[in-house]
């Protein structure tokens, strides 16, 4: 009968090197885990600040970009606020013959039939030009034309300075 006791007292001490041995694995890999575990933590911490960093200046850009569309828009408006004030003004003289348009003639070039007189007022700003005052009805016409040129070349312009804006970003 004692061999069994020594088989149990040496079965119960490999069980107790295995049981410590297990723990010790455990305490050991669960170091390892919770380093890992913090590392882990570490680098997505790292990444979030990261992320949120470049969120900002993405945001900043945006709102860079944003006013200065904003201050071109402005500008666009007021340039088109001013030519149709503009415009609206000489209409307005033309209408009441306050101003009248007049084209400049080729003084060496005398139409047949076409008797323009070759002196000029004594307040004219050209001097000694031949000039020939258009019908008021066309001279509404030229305005008109150059309204909506004008108005086109404001409308490119401010189409330009958006693409420039955007381009820089």
């Amino acid at each position: 009968m004692v061999a069994p006791w020594k088989a149990v007292g040496f079965l119960a001490m490999v069980l107790g090197g295995f049981g410590s041995a297990w723990q010790f694995q455990d305490w050991r890999y669960g170091q390892q885990l919770a380093e890992q575990a913090r590392l882990h933590a570490e680098i997505l911490n790292q990444l979030t600040e990261a992320a949120a960093t470049a969120q900002q200046a993405e945001q900043d850009k945006r709102l860079a970009l944003e006013q200065r569309l904003a201050t071109s828009e402005r500008t666009h408006y007021k340039e088109l606020s001013d030519a149709q004030r503009d415009q609206d003004r000489l209409r307005d003289r033309l209408a009441t013959a306050d101003v009248r348009l007049s084209v400049l003639l080729d003084a060496t070039d005398v139409a047949k039939g076409c008797d323009v007189p070759t002196t000029s007022s004594a307040g004219g700003v050209d001097h000694a030009t031949v000039r020939a005052r258009l019908d008021p009805a066309h001279a509404q016409r030229i305005i008109a034309i150059t309204d909506t040129g004008d108005r086109g070349l404001i409308a490119l312009h401010a189409c330009q300075d958006y693409i420039n804006a955007l381009s820089r970003q």
